[in-house]
């Protein structure tokens, strides 16, 4: 399932068409949600974080809601969060907490499992990743190496 199909399933919307000459045109309005619904949480809690964009600036917004995400599997899980499209890898056993602060427009979170990887989109626009234990979770953690892609 590519980015923008989790798009369409997230937001009931679809890829930008193509226009005549090959040019795609904007993306449609996707259907049954406006994209102000889309928007205003980012708007609104863009303007609380005032430009920390730190981990502790984040906690800041409040209205922390966390969501555990545990790689149950036996191989390397993809833990990809939306809408900045950071990555995170888990070992199996391991575990996560991405939390969602500030204001969003229905629920806080959106998830979309492919192969190997969830899609986490955190619908205030501002999450954290951590440990179980709280300490935060660097971007690009355990991210293996090109022979992973190249061979896998």
């Amino acid at each position: 399932m590519t980015r923008r199909a989790v798009w369409g399933r997230l937001f009931g919307g679809g890829d930008p068409q193509p226009q005549p000459g090959g040019s795609s045109g904007p993306a449609p309005e996707p259907q049954g949600v406006s994209m102000a619904q889309i928007t205003e949480p980012l708007s609104r809690n863009m303007a609380a974080v005032d430009g920390d964009f730190s981990m502790e600036g984040i906690q800041k917004l409040g209205n922390p809601v966390p969501m555990l995400v545990e790689n149950a599997g036996t191989g390397l899980l993809e833990l990809w969060l939306e809408p900045f499209g950071q990555d995170y890898w888990l070992l199996p056993g391991e575990s996560f907490v991405v939390t969602s602060y500030g204001h969003w427009s229905d629920r806080p979170f959106e998830t979309a499992h492919e192969p190997e990887r969830i899609q986490v989109w955190a619908a205030s626009c501002f999450a954290t990743v951590t440990f179980p234990d709280g300490t935060e979770v660097p971007g690009g953690h355990q991210r293996p190496r090109a022979e992973y892609y190249e061979n896998g």
